[in-house]
């Protein structure tokens, strides 16, 4: 399943983000890719794009998340707050681990869901 987590005009908040997945055990494998702006934001980082294989990947991902909100300054709790999948944006700042670990699943079902209602959608021609 693949995730972005979009740095809502805080490029710092996803820097250290991605810092903290690295140094996490948990989530050091996880591929996550930084996304940088063009125009007139080239080369600003403005998202994380984070492939999440299972649900173990999941369960750890929501767990690093909600620990890396936690334990920011009070002050510095806007940025990357917003989970974006297909064409949904959701604010996950303020959920705890288990409720992003649902959220992150039922998106992944309804990913799978419309795959299964237009299993030719990649088929199509163009």
């Amino acid at each position: 399943m693949h995730i972005r987590i979009v740095s809502d005009e805080d490029e710092q908040a996803l820097t250290d983000l991605r810092s903290w997945l690295r140094r996490d055990p948990a989530t050091r494998t996880l591929a996550v890719t930084p996304v940088s702006g063009t125009g007139p934001t080239m080369n600003a980082l403005e998202a994380l794009d984070i492939v999440l294989g299972h649900a173990v990947d999941i369960a750890n991902f929501a767990i690093a998340y909600a620990t890396w909100r936690s334990t920011r300054a009070t002050g510095a709790r806007t940025g990357a707050r917003t989970l974006a999948h297909g064409g949904s944006a959701n604010d996950i700042g303020d959920l705890t681990a288990e409720q992003l670990t649902e959220l992150i699943r039922a998106l992944e079902r309804e990913a799978a869901s419309r795959e299964a209602d237009d299993p030719d959608e990649d088929l199509a021609p163009s």
